[in-house]
């Protein structure tokens, strides 16, 4: 047995094999089912995220794909609300925190304007 055998080797998952749910690219068919719903016939979606099994990067992935778009709001009732609209039109990403920051909703809404902001 040489020197290199006695090297301890750990393997470790990576982002593209690691055991992470994936779910970005069904909610992005999701959202593009529902945008074609909307379009045919005017019914809004939505979408909660706080649901969604994310793996490590899934969130950050869905959201850099979204992009950002023009409009933008921030509203402030026992907490921050942050609404979005991506560079999709029509679709809206809502984030609810309470008081202390701490995220306690987080939903895509697919409509003319949130209904928040109704």
């Amino acid at each position: 047995m040489s020197a290199l055998d006695k090297i301890p080797i750990q393997i470790e998952a990576s982002a593209t094999t690691g055991p992470y749910h994936r779910n970005t690219l069904p909610l992005l068919h999701e959202i593009a089912h529902a945008l074609r719903r909307f379009q045919a016939e005017g019914n809004s979606t939505t979408l909660d995220l706080g649901a969604i099994p994310f793996g490590p990067g899934d969130e950050q992935r869905l959201l850099d794909f979204l992009g950002t778009g023009e409009v933008s709001a921030k509203l402030d009732a026992m907490g921050d609300t942050n609404i979005w609209e991506s560079a999709y039109a029509g679709v809206w990403i809502i984030e609810h925190k309470n008081a202390s920051g701490e995220r306690v909703a987080f939903q895509i809404e697919i409509t003319k304007l949130p209904a928040i902001l109704e």
